[in-house]
C-alpha cells in the first residue's frame, strides 16, 4: 500500500509512502482516491491531515509515466475531489512540494510546512504547464502576480517565504504530523475559509497582464511554455473556475507533445542519470572530508568557494604571504556578493570564510582527503605543484588538476601513485557554473573517478566524463564555433549579423560578444599553444585584433567597441576595416538568420559527432549536457546532438556537404555519414 490511514481521535492521518519522492503514480493516486471516499464516509472523522513519509512531500509526477498515456484517476480529478471532500484536509509539507504535489495541496483546505520545506510548480521546466489546476488556484490563493512569478520561471519557494505571501497558512516548528494535527484542531473552532475552487482572484492593473508578458517573452527567449503559462493565470483571472480549468488542461494536453516538450524531457532524464554513469555502477567512491586548493585566483577562489557551500573544510594555497591575502580577499568578494543578492546569509558568508585557512605550507595538506590545483595553464608550473603534493599528501587522497587545455597524462608524469589522479574541468565562474568536465588518465583508478563524480554530487554540479584530447568536450568543440564564426566574416556576414543569429537561435549571446566579454587574450594563448604543437588554428581577424590588444571589453574594445563604464556593444570601424581587408579575395553572399546558424552549429554537430567516434564522450546526451550547462545552448531545443536528432541527421550531413563545397566548413565525418544510414547516434535512450 502506498497510503496507510490512522486516527488520532477525530482527526484522520493519511500517510503517503512512495520511495524515493512518493511520486504520484497511478497506484497512489488510487489510493488516495479512495482514502477520501473512507474518510468522507466516516462521521467519526472531522478532519484530515495528509502526511507523508521519506524525505519529501510529493515531489511531483512519476518520471515512469513521463510521455505515456495518463490513466484513471487523473490527477485533475483527484485534487477536485479532495477540494470538494466533505471533512477539510490539511497537507503537512516537509521537503519538496512541487507540481503535482503542490497542487494537491492546494486542493486541500490548509497547508502547513517544516521551515525548510519548499513549494514550486516546476513544469514550464519540461516544456509544459501544470495540468492539475496550478495555474487556477495559485492565483486564487495569493494573486495574479505572485502566481504569475511562479508558473512562468518554475522556481521554487521556500516555506517561509510562501508563508508571507499566504500559500502556507502555518510553520511548524519540531514534529510535523503533530503540529499538523494540532492546527486541523484549531482551524475546526473556526469558520472554514471556501475552498479555492470557489474563491475569486484579486484585480490586477489593467497594464499588468501586457507589462508581465513583455517581461517573460524576453526571459524565455522563444521558450514557448513560460508565455503559454501566463496566459492560464491570465484566464484564471478573467473566466469562471471550470472555463480556466479547462483552459489550463487543453493547454497542456498541446504541449506535452510537442518538440520543446520532448526536448526538456531528454535533458531532464540527461541530467538525471549524469551524476551516476552506468559504467561506475558498483564501484565505491572515496569519502570526501577535507579539500585543498592551491592557487586562489579567479578559478582557484571559484573552485574554494563551490567547495566551502558544500561545507568542507579547506585550505587555500599560494606561493606567498600576498598571494594567500589575495587569495581570501576573491573569496570574501565571492561571499559578499551571495550575501548582497540575498543567496546567503551574512553570517553564513562570515562562516563560510572562517572556514578557509590561507597558508603557503605544504606540509599543512599532508591529512586532506582532495586537492585542486587552479594555478596557471602552464606545464611546467602544474607539474611543479604535483611534484609538491606527492611528496606531502597522503597515497590515497585524491589529486586533481583543474585544466581547460592541457594533457592531464603529461601533468601527472612523475605523480606518486598516479592512480589517485585525474582532471577536473571547472568552468567559470566555478561557483556558478553547473557542467564538471572529469578527465580521467589512462592510470586513473575506478574509484578517483568515482570519487570525481561524488564530488560533483556533493557541490551540485552537472558531471560528463571526457576523455583527452585538446579542449577536451566542450572546448574542442567551442573552437569550431569561432572558426566558424570567423568563416562568415570572411564571406560577407558581420559581428552584428552573426550574433544577432545565434541569439535568435536560442543562445544567451553572439559568439562575438561573448569573446569580447571573456576576453580575446584567452583563446590567443590557447592558439600559441597549438601552433607550438603543430596545428594551424583558424582566427585570421582574431589574431589581428589581438595583435592591436583588442582583448574585448577589458580593453575597451574587441570585436566590438565599448565606451568607458559602457558595456554596450557598438559597430567597430577598426575592426570592419581588417575584416574587408582578410576577406580579399573570398566570394561574398548575403546571409540570413537561418543560414547563419547552419554555418556555425552543424559543423559543431560534426565536431561532437568525431568526438563520439573517438570516444571522448561516451554518449551524446553527455555532448548535450555539456553544451547546454557549459556554453548556453538553449535548453529547450535538448542539447546540440539532440537538436541535430530532430532536424535530421541526413539533412545535417546534406548542408554540411554544400557548406563543404564553398569553403566553409568540413565534409560529414564517417561517425555522422554512419549515423545517417542508422537514423541515430546508437545511444540508449536517455
Amino acid at each position: 500500500m502506498t497510503v496507510t490511514v490512522k486516527r488520532d481521535g477525530d482527526v484522520a492521518v493519511v500517510t503517503i509512502d512512495n520511495p524515493p519522492v512518493n511520486a504520484l503514480s497511478q497506484t497512489l493516486r488510487q489510493d488516495l482516491w479512495n482514502a477520501v471516499e473512507t474518510l468522507d464516509a466516516d462521521p467519526a472523522v472531522r478532519a484530515v491531515v495528509l502526511v507523508c513519509e521519506g524525505r519529501t512531500f510529493i515531489a511531483g509526477a512519476d518520471v515512469n509515466e513521463f510521455g505515456k498515456p495518463p490513466m484513471s484517476p487523473h490527477l485533475p480529478d483527484l485534487v477536485a475531489r479532495i477540494e470538494t471532500a466533505a471533512k477539510p484536509w490539511v497537507a503537512a509539507i516537509h521537503g519538496n512540494a512541487l507540481g503535482g504535489g503542490l497542487e494537491v495541496a492546494l486542493g486541500c483546505r490548509f497547508r502547513v510546512a517544516v521551515p525548510t520545506a519548499s513549494v514550486g510548480l516546476p513544469e514550464v521546466r519540461l516544456g509544459i504547464v501544470p495540468g492539475a489546476g496550478g495555474t487556477v488556484r495559485l492565483p486564487r490563493l495569493i494573486g495574479p502576480a505572485l502566481a504569475a512569478d511562479m508558473v512562468t520561471t518554475g522556481i521554487p519557494v521556500p516555506a517561509t517565504k510562501a508563508r508571507s505571501q499566504g500559500l502556507i497558512d502555518a510553520i511548524v516548528e519540531g514534529d510535523l504530523e503533530r503540529g499538523a494535527i494540532d492546527f486541523a484542531r484549531a482551524a475546526l473552532d473556526q469558520t472554514l475559509p471556501l475552498p479555492l475552487c470557489e474563491r475569486s482572484v484579486p484585480n490586477v492593473d489593467l497594464t499588468f497582464w501586457e507589462t508581465t508578458r513583455k517581461a517573460v517573452a524576453s526571459r524565455a527567449r522563444r521558450e514557448e511554455a513560460p508565455l503559454r503559462a501566463l496566459a492560464c493565470v491570465r484566464m484564471a483571472a478573467e473566466a469562471d473556475f471550470n472555463t480556466a480549468m479547462a483552459f489550463e488542461r487543453q493547454t497542456f494536453l498541446d504541449l506535452r507533445g510537442s518538440s520543446q516538450a520532448g526536448a526538456l524531457r531528454h535533458v531532464f532524464f540527461a541530467e538525471r542519470a549524469a551524476p551516476r554513469p552506468p559504467e561506475l555502477a558498483g564501484i565505491e567512491p572515496r569519502r570526501i572530508r577535507s579539500a585543498a586548493v592551491i592557487g586562489g585566483g579567479t578559478m582557484g577562489a571559484g573552485i574554494a568557494a563551490a567547495l566551502c557551500e558544500a561545507g568542507l573544510p579547506l585550505t587555500l594555497v599560494e606561493r606567498d604571504s600576498e598571494a594567500v591575502e589575495r587569495g581570501l580577499s576573491n573569496l570574501r568578494t565571492i561571499f559578499d556578493g551571495s550575501v548582497k543578492r540575498g543567496k546567503i546569509s551574512s553570517e553564513t558568508g562570515a562562516a563560510r570564510l572562517s572556514s578557509v585557512t590561507g597558508t603557503t605550507d605544504y606540509g599543512q595538506l599532508a591529512g586532506c582527503d582532495l586537492v585542486i590545483e587552479a594555478v596557471f595553464e602552464d606545464l611546467d608550473v602544474k607539474r611543479e605543484v604535483f611534484s609538491k603534493l606527492s611528496a606531502v599528501c597522503r597515497p590515497d587522497a585524491l589529486l586533481a588538476t583543474n585544466t581547460s587545455y592541457l594533457d592531464p597524462e603529461q601533468i601527472a608524469v612523475g605523480i606518486r601513485h598516479p592512480e589517485r589522479f585525474l582532471g577536473l574541468h571547472f568552468f567559470s565562474p566555478a561557483h556558478v557554473m553547473k557542467l564538471l568536465e572529469i578527465v580521467p588518465t589512462a592510470r586513473t583508478a575506478p574509484a578517483t573517478l568515482a570519487t570525481g563524480f561524488a564530488l560533483a554530487r556533493m557541490l551540485n554540479k552537472i558531471p560528463v566524463r571526457s576523455g583527452i584530447c585538446d579542449g577536451f568536450i566542450g572546448n574542442r568543440i567551442l573552437k569550431v564555433t569561432r572558426a566558424q564564426a570567423e568563416r562568415l566574416l570572411l564571406s560577407g556576414a558581420t559581428p552584428q549579423a552573426v550574433d544577432a543569429a545565434m541569439r535568435a537561435f536560442g543562445l544567451p549571446m553572439g559568439p562575438f560578444e561573448a569573446q569580447d566579454l571573456g576576453g580575446l587574450d584567452i583563446a590567443a594563448f590557447q592558439r600559441r599553444a597549438a601552433r607550438t604543437r603543430g596545428e594551424t588554428p583558424f582566427a585570421p581577424v582574431a589574431e589581428r585584433l589581438c595583435t592591436l590588444e583588442r582583448f574585448g571589453q577589458k580593453s575597451g574594445g574587441g570585436w566590438y567597441d565599448y565606451a568607458k563604464g559602457d558595456r554596450t556593444p557598438k559597430s567597430s570601424e577598426t575592426v570592419a576595416n581588417i575584416i574587408a581587408e582578410e576577406a580579399a579575395g573570398t566570394p561574398q553572399k548575403p546571409w540570413d538568420e537561418a543560414s547563419i546558424v547552419d554555418c556555425i552549429v552543424l559543423p559543431m554537430v560534426n565536431e561532437a559527432s568525431k568526438i563520439l567516434g573517438e570516444k571522448v564522450a561516451l554518449r551524446a546526451a553527455d555532448i548535450d549536457l555539456v553544451e547546454i550547462h557549459g556554453y548556453g545552448f538553449p535548453r529547450w531545443r535538448g542539447g546540440l546532438m539532440h537538436y541535430a536528432q530532430e532536424r535530421g541527421l541526413d539533412e545535417v550531413a546534406a548542408k554540411l556537404d554544400e557548406l563543404a563545397l564553398q569553403g566553409l566548413a568540413d565534409t560529414p565525418c564517417d561517425r555522422l555519414v554512419n549515423a545517417v544510414r542508422a537514423t541515430s547516434y546508437g545511444d540508449e535512450p536517455v
